[in-house]
């Protein structure tokens, strides 16, 4: 495990576009698994300058996504696909048919679930799988459970994500109450790992998450078992460690 202390947000977002940009130019072809929400538009938004400055070429880069709310389409302005094309996809040269994402309208979400692994299969494995945290501590959608769920699955949300979340949304009631996500089988198969983390209503999360029992009630616990984990996060974040 590696932990990069970054001053605040804006330097978070550099150092972790420093590694992605890294993985990319010394592989190409790489295969990202990406990660949405507020702590990613930052690197995103980075990354897309270094390209539109001729620093990066994603010509070759291939992605799948961790995650996609149930029940909205694509073209939805909350749905994940729609954030990956507005902070990413459509500001970078990617091949559209190399992104991925779990489909939310899917009729049969436990078939599409099976068509995603067989997705990320396909590809051997992640290479670098780009991950938040949630404040109780999840990864992806995956929630404090009994267990830890290893494939590709639905769930039903926490409160306390709905919660996190409905920021987002013009009403807490709009928010999906299930996702597909990815397990923590296929995350934790990843070559490399990224955690990304910023503010201090993640510090306990995080503290939790490094140095505290590994147990599915904490999910991000399992990192701790990564051989290759690295922890990106700002003063705030790290201010209980």
């Amino acid at each position: 495990m590696r932990i990069i202390r970054a001053k605040d947000y804006e330097e978070m977002s550099i150092k972790a576009a420093t590694v992605i940009s890294s993985q990319k130019t010394l592989f190409p072809d790489s295969v990202l698994g990406l990660a949405t929400g507020s702590t990613m538009e930052g690197t995103y938004q980075i990354l897309s300058e270094w390209y539109e400055q001729g620093w990066i070429d994603y010509s070759e880069l291939k992605s799948v996504n961790l995650d996609e709310y149930v029940g909205l389409s694509a073209d939805h302005s909350q749905s994940y696909h729609y954030y990956m094309k507005k902070h990413l996809f459509s500001k970078i040269n990617i091949d559209e048919k190399n992104t991925n994402l779990p489909n939310g309208m899917a009729s049969d979400p436990e078939a599409e679930c099976r068509h995603y692994d067989e997705i990320i299969e396909g590809y051997g494995r992640i290479d670098l799988q780009l991950l938040g945290l949630g404040p109780n501590g999840h990864i992806g959608f995956n929630e404090p459970a009994d267990e830890f769920p290893s494939l590709t699955h639905c769930v039903y949300l926490t409160e306390e994500t709905i919660k996190a979340n409905s920021r987002f949304f013009d009403d807490i009631n709009e928010v999906p109450r299930n996702a597909l996500t990815m397990g923590i089988k296929s995350i934790m198969q990843a070559n490399k790992v990224l955690l990304c983390v910023n503010g201090a209503h993640k510090a306990d999360a995080l503290k939790s998450v490094l140095t505290g029992p590994i147990t599915p009630q904490v999910p991000g616990s399992i990192l701790q078992l990564h051989s290759d984990l690295i922890v990106v996060a700002d003063e705030e974040a790290l201010s209980k460690m």
